[in-house]
């Protein structure tokens, strides 16, 4: 069977996997990164099921897929806002770590060890998140394929990853990696970086038509990160099923 799981990948964060929740590890690039991701998903989501903006538990009965979901750290603020979030990840390690979060913090999640095309004829899903996954994966074709599959019609993808620029090598590679050593040296291969019309056109293929696109850029001075027209790092698009 065919798969989009790249081993040498899977092993490299297996072995960060204790640090998912250490705010001053690793893997704190990814905190200072959450509030933006969830910020735009939500708005995002809020505006397409026509959800009020001060609702309180604005995402209740919205089953959302989490994909490549390491630690939890999307699928715990999903669950907060009401969401029923299924969690996946090709290593146990990261699940095993996210099922005790979760429990810790006295959340239902669903977690289970598996990829995209491992999850044939399963439940489908409102909204399905791939944010920083596509630039890890073998056989892109065939994760946006699977991943469409557990898609309802109408429902929504949000897929973030990092642009083949050159900007993106001196920022992400050699300022992330080597400079500011925010990543272990290896995190990422600036060979697997997608271009956005790249990405674009994967999705399409699939029929799944951008609503938005939006860069993501980090102020170095707040230490915060914002939406941005500048798609030359990270970005994230937001797609629908036709």
């Amino acid at each position: 069977m065919s798969t989009t799981i790249n081993k040498e990948e899977i092993q490299k964060f297996s072995k960060l996997s204790e640090e998912w929740w250490d705010v001053n590890g690793k893997f704190k690039p990814l905190h200072m990164f959450n509030p933006i991701r969830i910020e735009y998903i939500t708005d995002n989501i809020k505006k397409h099921y026509k959800i009020k903006k001060d609702k309180t538990n604005s995402l209740e009965g919205l089953k959302i897929l989490d994909i490549g979901c390491g630690g939890g750290l999307i699928s715990e603020p999903m669950t907060r806002l009401g969401a029923i979030v299924t969690g996946i990840d090709a290593s146990e390690k990261n699940i095993n770590v996210a099922k005790i979060h979760s429990k810790e913090s006295n959340l239902e999640i669903n977690y289970i060890k598996a990829s995209p095309e491992k999850l044939k004829d399963f439940e489908t899903f409102d909204v399905i998140l791939n944010l920083e996954i596509v630039e890890h994966v073998d056989n892109v074709d065939l994760y946006i394929k699977s991943c469409q599959k557990l898609l309802k019609k109408n429902g929504l993808m949000f897929t973030a990853t990092l642009n083949r620029s050159f900007t993106s090598y001196v920022k992400a590679i050699i300022g992330a990696e080597y400079v500011l050593r925010w990543l272990p040296i290896g995190t990422h291969d600036w060979n697997k970086f997608l271009k956005p019309e790249e990405l674009e056109n994967y999705l399409a293929k699939e029929k799944l038509i951008t609503q938005d696109i939006s860069g993501l850029e980090f102020n170095p001075f707040t230490k915060r990160w914002k939406k941005s027209a500048n798609l030359s790092v990270n970005y994230i698009i937001c797609s629908l099923k036709n």
